[in-house]
């Protein structure tokens, strides 16, 4: 949620997302997730809703305490949760499984002892790219591909460009990189290159080497080319790759021709075509 966006972050919209800390005040002021608002309470020691929450308007509400990992007991998420809930959310209160303490261990560069935003700086917050399995494979766009803070944080150790152009973070082509050189139009050949991305995932998979296929806006190719390596690594089909693929970016979008290129794909993969285009919502 916090990666989602093309020219600009969706956090810069405020009915985007609602990310409440249940956790102390201390622990809230000492850092917490970037964007997240302290969960307030009363004389009594009880959640209240924020004041600005505006429950009915938000896509997305999640909230977070220090470690809930299950809903059979009461924790300060699950009571916070609770309220906003009965307090009249359009959408489905979530939890973050694992709270502050798991997702600081696995993301600590969106760690922040920032409490207010301007929404300049949320227009301006430049985002990662979208974890499509954790800690080993991601999709990004170009400014993604060339940035090295990016490349460190996640831990990158191999590319495929999907661009035509030449990357600038890995100049050459070889273990750490595989060049896609294809347009993003209908008559471009991803199908041929099918193979070559999977061995090069497997490669590097089979090392536990985390590895970030970009294209241009993030959207087409190096969608298509990850839905295919999920097709070859996990056996899945395509309706499985592509809903687990819209699940972890919602702007995705290859076109009629790619997505044909994935159907014969999976046609190779399983002996036959599975599953009928029509049923995709592309």
């Amino acid at each position: 949620m916090l990666q989602q966006g093309l020219n600009h972050s969706y956090l810069s919209d405020i009915n985007y997302l609602l990310l409440i800390d249940a956790r102390n005040k201390n622990e809230y002021n000492e850092s917490h997730i970037m964007t997240a608002k302290k969960a307030p309470k009363n004389e009594d020691n009880k959640f209240m809703i924020p004041y600005d929450a505006e429950l009915e308007c938000k896509i997305h509400v999640v909230v977070y305490d220090s470690n809930t990992s299950a809903l059979t007991v009461s924790t300060p998420a699950l009571d916070c949760a609770n309220l906003l809930w009965k307090t009249g959310c359009r959408n489905p209160v979530m939890i973050l499984k694992g709270g502050y303490e798991e997702f600081s261990a696995l993301y600590p560069f969106l760690r922040t002892q920032k409490i207010i935003f301007t929404p300049r700086e949320l227009d301006a917050i430049e985002s990662y790219p979208i974890e499509v399995l954790q800690g080993l494979l991601y999709a990004g766009n170009w400014r993604h591909g060339n940035t090295p803070h990016i490349q460190k944080h996640l831990k990158i150790k191999g590319h495929i460009n999907c661009c035509v152009e030449a990357e600038t973070f890995f100049s050459e082509p070889g273990t750490h990189l595989l060049h896609i050189q294809v347009d993003d139009n209908m008559d471009a050949d991803l199908f041929s290159h099918f193979k070559s991305a999977c061995e090069f995932i497997d490669t590097h998979f089979e090392e536990e080497f985390a590895v970030l296929v970009f294209g241009l806006l993030g959207i087409g190719r190096c969608v298509t080319v990850i839905i295919a390596i999920l097709i070859h690594h996990f056996k899945w089909t395509l309706q499985e790759a592509y809903s687990h693929m819209k699940k972890c970016n919602e702007a995705i979008k290859p076109n009629q021709s790619f997505m044909e290129q994935l159907s014969q794909w999976e046609e190779e993969i399983h002996g036959s075509k599975i599953t009928d285009l029509e049923s995709i919502n592309y």
